[in-house]
């Protein structure tokens, strides 16, 4: 049941199922990958902004919660995307900007998932 995905970047990705459904676990989940993908693509969106806007970010973190629907084929009907942001200066309007333009304007990803599932934007501010 696994299998190995590569592309352009020349890296490797294995892809299995759980032993529920005959895999061993030994990869990605197929639809937990598109939850993957949809924070790397937002959370580079905002590492960049973060990076032109000069601003100061300890670290941040992305955190996706999918709901599955209930019938066959299963897909995310709506998703959760939380930013986490952690730092003793956190300018929160500028950084609220940055998630507002990945959200609206940068992220391919986001846009995909926009066309079959309710998509909320939750942003949190961690001052240290």
């Amino acid at each position: 049941m696994a299998f190995e995905s590569n592309n352009p970047s020349g890296h490797d990705l294995k892809i299995d199922a759980g032993p529920e459904d005959g895999g061993e676990s030994s990869g990605y989940r197929p639809k937990a990958l598109m939850l993957s993908a949809l924070a790397g693509c937002s959370g580079l969106d905002v590492a960049s902004l973060i990076k032109k806007m000069k601003l100061d970010v300890g670290s941040f973190h992305i955190e996706t919660i999918g709901e599955l629907t209930d019938e066959h084929p299963k897909y995310y009907h709506s998703v959760k995307v939380e930013y986490h942001f952690y730092g003793s200066n956190l300018n929160e309007d500028k950084l609220q900007r940055a998630v507002d333009l990945s959200v609206e304007k940068y992220c391919g990803v986001m846009e995909m998932f926009r066309r079959f599932a309710a998509i909320e934007i939750e942003t949190n501010y961690h001052h240290e």
